[in-house]
């Protein structure tokens, strides 16, 4: 992946059936290959694959189910399309089947953090890694999350993780950093985090925004109780992201999010 004028656009494919937006929409291999077509057609640079849900409560998925689940489709997107490819999974195992299949970004939740030889399994790849912030584990994370500088402690967890993966022979060029929003953060901690994202920019990696659809705009609009009636939220994050020059945005709504991303550039082109 690599930074352009606009953030790319990240299209989510949750092939899982307890994802908090789309849980179960496209678990099938022929529904997730429909759903990834509209993506691209709607202008999805990259699409993200994910078998395991890591919403608030989630309980894990077995390596065998979530390979099961994401590398038929992996294989099927790329037989007929160039699109980069991510796999969103925490595990080295998954990780290495699905970069077989045709993935050329691993995702990672626990910024390599989940199984001791993560690293290593990403210096093996050789792909690009994006490393999140996340608070506890998905299904306590949202319990009571604490901090005494949610922005300060975020910075330097990334900062240490990509330390850890460069020193296992992680290229600096593949490496994207992810504050974790909504990954054990309160409404606040969320805003202060969105509000930093050119501190994040600052650190020479690019950045991945992943903010579509999370429960802190439910906590600003309380109408906003429907996942899928969070897109104003959404896009007012996405554009933030791209005002701090992160490189990428993870979203639900690919061509809306594309078309507000478009008009903010020609408006601040004009």
């Amino acid at each position: 992946m690599t930074a352009n004028a606009r953030p790319k656009v990240m299209g989510i494919v949750n092939v899982t059936p307890d994802s908090f937006s789309d849980g179960g929409r496209f678990i099938g291999l022929q529904d997730g290959l429909d759903h990834a077509r509209r993506l691209i057609a709607d202008g999805a640079d990259i699409l993200d694959v994910g078998g395991e849900s890591t919403r608030p409560g989630a309980a894990p998925v077995s390596e065998a189910d979530e390979i099961a689940r994401v590398v038929p489709l992996i294989a099927a997107i790329r037989a007929e399309s160039p699109v980069a490819i991510s796999i969103d999974t925490m595990k080295p195992v998954v990780a290495r089947a699905a970069v077989a299949a045709g993935a050329t970004i691993w995702n990672d939740v626990t910024a390599l953090g989940f199984a001791p030889e993560g690293l290593a399994v990403a210096a093996e790849l050789g792909c690009d890694v994006v490393l999140m912030h996340m608070q506890g584990e998905p299904r306590s994370m949202q319990a009571a999350p604490a901090y005494d500088d949610v922005v300060g402690e975020v910075l330097a967890f990334l900062a240490a993780r990509a330390g850890a993966a460069m020193a296992a022979g992680v290229s600096r060029e593949k490496i994207w950093l992810d504050p974790g929003i909504g990954f054990g953060k309160t409404v606040e901690h969320n805003l202060a985090l969105l509000a930093a994202l050119p501190l994040f920019v600052e650190t020479g990696f690019p950045v991945l925004l992943g903010a579509s659809r999370k429960r802190f705009i439910l906590g600003l609009d309380p109408l906003a109780v429907e996942a899928t009636g969070r897109l104003g939220g959404s896009l007012a994050a996405a554009l933030a992201g791209a005002r701090a020059g992160v490189g990428a945005v993870r979203v639900h709504d690919v061509r809306e999010t594309v078309q507000a991303l478009v008009v903010q550039g020609a408006i601040e082109g004009a």
